[in-house]
């Protein structure tokens, strides 16, 4: 099956050209990288693919149904998105229960009664990021990977096909970032896991459960396929528009960059 299908498509804002002849297939039980220096186009592509930007040119389909065609709202419910945009709007007196819970109406807030059922699929989604024992905390005192990893769960209780993660990394220190990327590559080998995107700067982010990477230079995809295919020295040499240097110790990749 097919979670997602973008074919040919471009993106222009003002006389701006954004993406360039994008296209891209992720497949059930696939987990992508998507790397590339900033401007580049990342964040554009995933709001295109989740129906929040609208491309110039090009075919957009999730799970068979075609954008333009069908009801996007409903389709977005199969789609988890985890960003710092969400982060922002949480308010800081919600319990971390109710962050959970409000997934099934992808809403920032409680703006209905939820069943038992519902918070009891809350708690399990909490449960599986390593969260269920912060249930009971208020979001402003969590710290920033317990944030993240409420915000996945938040995100599963929908039983999404796919679930995108906006650079989740961002802020944490290297024991967080670790703790997190653990729960991640947990949640990944699960029986019945939605299919992952991480958006990373840093290719230390790129766990072994990631199938394919995905990498973009000035809205174009440059490289994409398995990730000894991409991580490479000169691929990302020209990624980031410096000399670098990729090297893999185990499964663990490591970016070293050169003189300027």
């Amino acid at each position: 099956m097919t979670v997602l299908n973008i074919e040919n498509v471009s993106l222009e804002r003002e006389g701006t050209a954004i993406l360039r002849d994008v296209s891209w297939r992720i497949a059930a039980g696939e987990h992508w990288a998507l790397v590339g220096a900033n401007g580049c186009g990342k964040t554009t592509l995933l709001k295109v693919a989740t129906g929040y930007e609208w491309p110039t040119s090009g075919r957009v389909e999730v799970l068979g149904e075609r954008y333009g065609e069908t009801n996007i709202p409903a389709l977005r419910r199969h789609i988890g998105w985890v960003s710092s945009a969400v982060l922002a709007r949480v308010p800081n007196s919600n319990r971390v229960l109710d962050v959970a819970v409000s997934g099934f109406e992808a809403s920032m807030g409680l703006y209905r009664e939820f069943s038992a059922d519902e918070y009891e699929a809350a708690r399990c989604a909490l449960a599986r990021v390593g969260a269920e024992g912060i249930a009971a905390r208020a979001w402003g005192v969590l710290s920033q990977g317990e944030r993240q990893r409420c915000l996945i769960a938040r995100a599963l209780v929908a039983r999404p096909s796919l679930m995108i993660l906006d650079e989740p990394c961002a802020g944490l220190d290297p024991a967080a970032r670790a703790e997190f990327l653990d729960s991640l590559e947990r949640m990944a080998e699960e029986e019945n896991a939605p299919g992952i995107v991480i958006v990373t700067h840093h290719v230390e982010e790129v766990r072994p459960f990631v199938t394919r990477v995905l990498a973009m230079k000035e809205g174009r995809i440059l490289a994409q396929g398995q990730p000894e295919g991409v991580l490479r020295s000169e691929v990302l040499t020209e990624v980031f528009r410096r000399a670098c240097v990729v090297r893999k110790t185990g499964t663990e990749y490591r970016l070293e960059m050169g003189g300027g």
